[in-house]
């Protein structure tokens, strides 16, 4: 059983920055292959960016050049630099397997407004 815990979200206006982590903790924690996916009101859930390997990334076109993936093995952590927020960015922003997701964790919100 893998435990995700995302964290780094918040209020921030448009065109600043964020940086989440998400800690994968359990026996069979890894992040080999991971992705983080949002959410917002109404809406179903995308996939935001994802890696392979720590090499192999795809990122949805609306955030291709102002997000940037990335992993730190020894710390089973994943990240998701975001810059440039835009309103449409607002959501709540969650880490797991990908391709195919397992349990969610309770994810970490983002809030793009002025």
């Amino acid at each position: 059983q893998v435990q995700l815990v995302e964290s780094g979200g918040g209020l921030v206006q448009p065109g600043g920055s964020l940086r989440l982590s998400c800690v994968a903790s359990g026996s069979d924690a890894s992040i080999y292959a991971m992705g983080w996916y949002r959410q917002a009101p109404g809406k179903q859930r995308e996939l935001v960016a994802a890696f392979i390997s720590g090499t192999i990334t795809t990122y949805l076109d609306s955030v291709k050049g102002r997000f940037t993936i990335s992993g730190d093995n020894n710390k089973n952590t994943v990240y998701l630099r975001m810059n440039s927020l835009k309103p449409e960015d607002t959501a709540v922003y969650y880490c797991n397997s990908y391709p195919v997701p397992g349990s969610w964790g309770q994810g970490t919100q983002v809030t793009v407004s002025s």
